[in-house]
């Protein structure tokens, strides 16, 4: 099991990971989310030993790996670049790490049509890297990665480079490669689709520290702060101030909502924001948290539409639907008690 103790680390004198700490058990999948520049490929080059760090502790079934050399940690990082050989065939790069440990002929290629079978890859040994597509080129590189069998394999945005129909079509072949190593993984990402698909867990890295950790579903449905609620694209907030703790009642400009559901404490007349998920919105009912909005954009997006609201103050907000509106067209627009989420 890998142990993470109380991380410290600096760039450029500014403080980049904040006393982190976590744990990963075996077989588990983590993925670390966050905008780039929070510290998550920094995080991983630290457990690789390829980084140092101010202080904390890297610990692995106890054993702190403080002086454990990189080459010995027997942990596997693929890179964001794959860092593929281009004078190489794809079995000769996939080869790559166990030629230098000095492994048989033989058992490397054992190991290497194990490996070409795992990513979907049987006919494409004696291809040189270089005329392979960018999904091709991931796939050798996980390859690669996952022929030493580590004990801990670590993925730095291995997605980042494709593009986003390629993405979501590797995201599920990973997700299978990974179930089937049963070996504990690190995933960086700074994508939410792709980390709701591959995760088990999910760690949000922002500005220094974690701001929640939980299953990626409970953490997509409540976000413990606002920024965490900004972020998953949740971009509807209204300020009020409590009116009354059972149930609890906020009363805003357009409205007063009654929110159900909410995980933190508040007092009376305290200043909040509210956030209305933008799925949530029902058309048409008037009553307790409703109010009156008109309709002034109408994007298609596929599966539905996202439409743009004026509301009476001025502002606007956007809500999903499943049906078109007009343009112009006025409608109330309510919410039921335990989509809102309300933030201090």
């Amino acid at each position: 099991m890998l142990e993470i103790r109380n991380v410290i680390k600096y760039y450029d004198r500014q403080l980049l990971l904040n006393n982190i700490s976590f744990t990963l058990a075996n077989e588990e999948i983590l993925c670390l989310l966050g905008p780039s520049g929070g510290g998550k490929s920094t995080l991983l080059r630290i457990i690789a030993g390829l980084e140092d760090m101010e202080s904390g502790q890297v610990l692995w079934d106890g054993q702190d790996l403080a002086n454990v050399p990189a080459h010995e940690r027997a942990f596997g990082l693929m890179f964001q670049d794959y860092a593929l050989f281009p004078h190489m065939t794809v079995s000769q790069n996939i080869a790559f790490g166990l030629r230098m440990q000095g492994v048989d002929n033989l058992q490397i290629r054992k190991r290497v049509e194990e490996a070409l079978q795992m990513v979907d890859l049987r006919d494409f040994e004696n291809r040189k890297v270089f005329d392979l597509s960018g999904g091709e080129q991931q796939r050798v590189a996980l390859a690669r990665a996952l022929l030493p069998r580590p004990r801990l394999l670590m993925l730095d945005e291995p997605l980042g480079a494709l593009d986003r129909a390629l993405r979501e079509q590797l995201g599920s072949d990973l997700r299978r490669v990974l179930d089937q190593m049963k070996t504990p993984v690190i995933y960086v990402t700074h994508d939410q689709e792709e980390a709701f698909a591959i995760a088990d867990r999910l760690m949000v890295l922002h500005e220094g520290g974690i701001i929640q950790s939980g299953a990626p579903q409970e953490i997509f449905r409540q976000p413990d702060t606002l920024w965490l609620a900004t972020f998953f694209g949740q971009k509807n907030h209204l300020n009020g101030r409590v009116l009354d703790l059972q149930p609890m009642t906020v009363e805003t400009d357009l409205a007063i909502f009654v929110c159900e559901n909410q995980k933190k404490e508040f007092f009376m007349h305290q200043s909040v924001t509210l956030v209305l998920p933008n799925s949530t919105a029902e058309a048409g009912v008037q009553g307790k948290n409703s109010f009156l909005a008109r309709v002034q954009h109408v994007r298609f997006q596929g599966i539905g539409f996202m439409i743009d609201f004026l509301l009476q103050d001025g502002s606007s907000m956007s809500f999903f639907f499943d049906r078109a509106l007009q343009v112009g067209q006025e409608i109330s627009l309510s919410f039921q008690p335990q989509s809102i989420l309300c933030y201090a």
